[in-house]
């Protein structure tokens, strides 16, 4: 078994683990104990993925088309947040509007 990736915390590792899986590739998670000692431990590089050693070129590749795909969504979300967020002032803006005109009427 190779340490094919060190994952940022636990859930992120059966992650990684569950996508190797689901191409037929046997993973092992290491370090589901170790998170209980994180005050006491540093608290990174506990959550690892390993996996046999003939299956380690595949694996690389599936995990690195998983990280692509992880810095292409977060610029998805942002361009959605983003166009979210000026709809949302427009609209402020236009409610703020129609209740100044309600308020002091139309001379």
């Amino acid at each position: 078994m190779k340490l094919i990736y060190r994952a940022g915390d636990i859930n992120e590792a059966n992650i990684v683990a569950g996508m190797l899986h689901a191409h037929g590739i046997d993973a092992h998670v290491g370090g589901y104990y170790l998170q209980g000692g994180v005050g006491d431990l540093a608290a990174f590089n506990f959550a690892n993925v390993h996996v046999p050693d003939e299956d380690v070129a595949q694996a690389r590749l599936l995990i690195a088309q998983y990280e692509d795909d992880s810095d292409n969504s977060d610029d998805t979300f942002t361009e959605k947040s983003n166009s979210h967020f000026v709809v949302s002032v427009i609209l402020f803006a236009l409610i703020l509007i129609v209740i100044t005109i309600i308020v002091y009427g139309v001379s």
